[in-house]
């Protein structure tokens, strides 16, 4: 939102033949005048472990093209404690770059924490990038999260919806490749 020049593609994993989620997430790139795709993995509270094959090439399958100037994924960690699907997705977007089967100039991964779930996730503050969304923004972004997803305003997700983005910065691909490594942690 804060670059509407840009040409988005979002790429969604999970939730395709949802009845509830398939359309409101297409409804959101309505909204941000972007594209983008749906895969079927399977993301409920209880889930279990998928290989790391099975995700790349469910990205691959998804993704229009295998060149782009910036690719933004989920963070190694998963954002918060233990949601492993965003863990796997962050893990097989380096490994995938990494093997160079997508081409990226720059990868960004958020950064946010939890305290292990002792508090909602926060922004890293010696993440690479900080960006405090003007109120107007913000604003927008929060009414895609209450009105187009339709999570009720006291649910986790509005409380979460973070006003402060932060980001893990990479543009070499082996420096992100260690940082996978070694868990997420810059050296």
């Amino acid at each position: 939102m804060s670059h509407p020049s840009w040409k988005c593609f979002i790429v969604c994993l999970c939730r395709r033949n949802d009845k509830d989620r398939a359309p409101r997430f297409y409804q959101a790139l309505h909204i941000l005048r972007s594209h983008g795709n749906m895969g079927e993995l399977e993301d409920g509270p209880d889930q279990l472990p998928l290989s790391g094959r099975t995700v790349e090439q469910t990205i691959l399958n998804l993704l229009p093209s295998k060149q782009f100037d910036l690719i933004i994924s989920h963070n190694p960690t998963g954002e918060y404690t233990r949601h492993i699907r965003h863990e796997e997705v962050s893990k097989a977007v380096i490994e995938l770059w990494h093997a160079n089967k997508i081409s990226t100039d720059e990868l960004w991964t958020f950064a946010y924490e939890d305290g292990n779930k002792t508090y909602f996730p926060r922004a890293v503050q010696n993440a690479s990038i900080h960006q405090l969304l003007p109120e107007q923004l913000y604003k927008k972004k929060y009414k895609i999260i209450t009105e187009t997803y339709g999570f009720d305003k006291s649910s986790w997700e509005a409380k979460t919806t973070p006003k402060e983005e932060t980001f893990w910065q990479f543009s070499d691909v082996n420096q992100a490749k260690k940082w996978l490594d070694h868990g997420g942690i810059l050296l």
